[in-house]
């Protein structure tokens, strides 16, 4: 009988949760045994928190242990905590004005030192999802409270440079400490078996709709944009496949779909368009030496084919490309049908659809030109 691999909470769940207990430290005068976290998918998860102390009536320090679950995941049971500090009581603002929040990273979170992330350079490296987190816990405290005031979190975790050398967040150029990540707040599992098991099911669930031809993206954002395109779809129609792209079409193809769709961001499709069976960062290491022939071949601008080698990341060369050189795009987006039509067979049609990291669609296979503005 298979056992249900049990889901965990990110790194930013982990930051708002530490967040929001320490501030409910200071408005309370005592520790919170867990906290309510608004996750990004909608829901609310609780957590419970670890240490909390009152350094000051106006400043107060919790952690959380991070729980990955049954996730493999370097920060599984990491201690993440926020540092945190309000106005003294008598300058607390009132009137219809916002309160003030300040976010920062301290020891044992990484600052990003290079372009091609979610994160600016010189910034510390919490992703965009955690900070709408830590912030929304913010608000919610306050409201309950019936405050307006400066709040200001120093995200920090322990031994989180130590943490960050078994990751690949130098190479990122991500320095000092690992990222505050998540982009939905949940870490749902990643064993091999179990993934490939829930693909394989997805499939067949969409096959005994009656559905003929299935959406494949690699994961909720992706998802979200594609769904967004085809409204008429029915849920079923969209499988996420994580890594796995060989394995998905494998499977897709054995069960008779007449088409498969790959709705898929940019460095993903780089790695599919050089047939990569398996798209995770530990099984296939991000080379942009094949994207920078093909533009050369392209575009024959040597300065462009230079520029795209020293990008940081596939993100930040789809920033070098971006509108100037769309056949460079476009082939990208063509080799991943050769690709995946290699791993399904010819009995299967494919259509390839690259997104920018807006969502707005800048190739798809089945139209000739995509007009952008």
């Amino acid at each position: 009988m298979r056992t249900k691999l049990r889901t965990g909470f990110t790194t930013g769940t982990s930051a708002a949760a530490a967040t929001k207990g320490a501030l409910q430290m200071i408005l309370d005068r005592k520790k919170p045994a867990r906290v309510r976290i608004r996750l990004l998918t909608g829901d609310d998860i609780y957590i419970p928190t670890h240490h909390c102390r009152l350094e000051n009536e106006n400043l107060a320090i919790c952690t959380v242990i991070k729980d990955a679950g049954d996730d493999p995941d370097v920060t599984h049971k990491a201690e993440i905590g926020a540092r945190v500090s309000i106005q003294a009581a008598n300058e607390n603002q009132s009137g219809s004005k916002p309160p003030e929040i300040v976010i920062s990273g301290g020891e044992g979170v990484g600052r990003v030192t290079k372009p091609g992330l979610e994160v600016p350079p010189g910034q510390p490296a919490i992703n965009p999802g955690p900070v709408k987190m830590i912030t929304q816990a913010i608000h919610d405290v306050l409201k309950n409270h019936g405050l307006r005031t400066t709040v200001k979190t120093e995200i920090f975790v322990r031994d989180g440079e130590k943490l960050a050398e078994k990751t690949l967040n130098a190479r990122l150029g991500i320095l000092g400490g690992i990222s505050i990540l998540g982009t939905t707040g949940i870490v749902r599992p990643m064993s091999h078996d179990a993934f490939i098991a829930t693909i394989t099911s997805a499939l067949s669930v969409a096959r005994a709709t009656g559905i003929k031809k299935v959406i494949l993206t690699t994961g909720r954002r992706s998802e979200r944009f594609a769904q967004h395109r085809w409204p008429q779809l029915a849920e079923e129609a969209f499988v996420q496949i994580g890594d796995f792209f060989k394995m998905s079409l494998e499977a897709a193809a054995s069960q008779g779909f007449e088409q498969a769709t790959l709705a898929v961001f940019f460095g993903k499709a780089l790695k599919m368009a050089q047939g990569v069976p398996h798209t995770h960062a530990a099984k296939a290491s991000l080379t942009l030496d094949k994207l920078a022939d093909w533009a050369l071949t392209i575009t024959g601008n040597r300065e462009l084919a230079q520029h795209i080698l020293a990008a940081n990341t596939a993100r930040h060369a789809f920033d070098i490309i971006g509108q100037n050189y769309p056949g460079v795009i476009s082939h990208v987006g063509k080799q991943v049908v050769q690709s995946a039509q290699r791993f399904a067979g010819q009995g299967m049609a494919i259509q390839s659809i690259i997104f920018d990291y807006s969502g707005n669609v800048v190739f798809d296979s089945d139209i000739q030109e995509i007009q952008t503005e």
